[in-house]
């Protein structure tokens, strides 16, 4: 459970960083880009990878080309959606996407459901369900609201990435030994293409004369913090998450479910202590189900 612990851990630490990082007046596309090339130097400094050769990339060729497409674009959508449709519900569709996973877990990973490990995805499924809970959101003002048909292709959208990204993490996991150099080609081609995506809107906004966001040294230090501090978090947050699903190879479900619901079991604690946020009676319950839930998910 260790890995887990540490997993739960810098994936709330990424989560409050990007919180903090609205008031901090950055460019959040640029932070990603440099998340991804401090998560290169990390890969390469500690997992000291192989070169693997060719076919063996191209062996795990989909699952490269997916997360490289993946990984980026579930930050941008996740923050367009939380702008379209509001914090609480783009949440709520992050959350619910562990629905995937754990129907994969019982048919492309094999693990048996047992009556117990049932019981444990119910229980984990519940606290989710109460730990997600929050207060009613503002509205924007009439006018400015946008369509709905943009909220919930948004909303689909957040849904559908991050629970595909827990499969294919799982995936990674199984290539054994050689999963530290496909990460790091991941994490490479991800690099790329935010690099990519970067040269496309500044030719955009170049076209358009639209002024740019980043103006000044100070400001473009303010980026390479940020960017460094996302990309160490990150990096630790995917290499432990990997790493869990290793040690519990058998047990997909149990490292799925205990990812989320602590992830939101911590969140809901931290946005409490640090952020002042109301603590209600469902994240109390939710909280009181969480033990239970991955006890039940153990393996015996």
């Amino acid at each position: 459970m260790f890995y887990l612990v540490l997993s739960i851990t810098l994936s709330v630490a990424v989560s409050v960083l990007l919180k903090l990082a609205r008031t901090w007046r950055i460019d959040l596309p640029i932070v990603i880009a440099l998340n991804y090339v401090t998560a290169i130097a990390w890969s390469l400094l500690t997992l000291q990878p192989e070169w693997l050769p060719y076919t063996l990339l191209a062996k795990n060729g989909f699952i490269l080309a997916s997360l490289g497409l993946l990984l980026p674009g579930i930050f941008l959508a996740m923050a367009a959606c939380v702008r379209h449709a509001g914090i609480a519900r783009s949440d709520a569709a992050q959350r619910i996407s562990l629905a995937l996973p754990l129907i994969a877990a019982f048919t492309l990973f094999g693990q048996p459901a047992s009556g117990q490990a049932l019981a444990g995805i119910g229980l984990a499924l519940l606290a989710l369900y109460l730990l997600s809970g929050r207060a009613p959101q503002h509205h924007a003002p009439t006018g400015t609201q946008p369509s709905p048909r943009t909220a919930g292709l948004l909303l689909f959208t957040v849904w559908l990435g991050y629970g595909l990204i827990d499969i294919l993490f799982k995936q990674m996991s199984r290539t054994g030994a050689a999963f530290s150099s496909i990460l790091l080609a991941c994490f490479m081609l991800t690099g790329i293409v935010m690099a990519l995506y970067l040269l496309c809107r500044r030719l955009w906004t170049a076209r358009r004369h639209v002024p740019t966001a980043i103006r000044g040294p100070h400001h473009w230090q303010r980026h390479a913090l940020a960017g460094l501090l996302l990309g160490s978090l990150n990096f630790g947050n995917i290499f432990f998450y990997i790493r869990a699903h290793q040690t519990f190879r058998d047990h997909p479900a149990l490292v799925f479910s205990a990812m989320n619901i602590g992830v939101v079991a911590l969140g809901v604690l931290i946005g409490a202590g640090i952020f002042r946020e109301r603590l209600e009676r469902r994240h109390l319950s939710g909280l009181a189900l969480t033990l239970p839930a991955i006890l039940l998910l153990l393996p015996r």
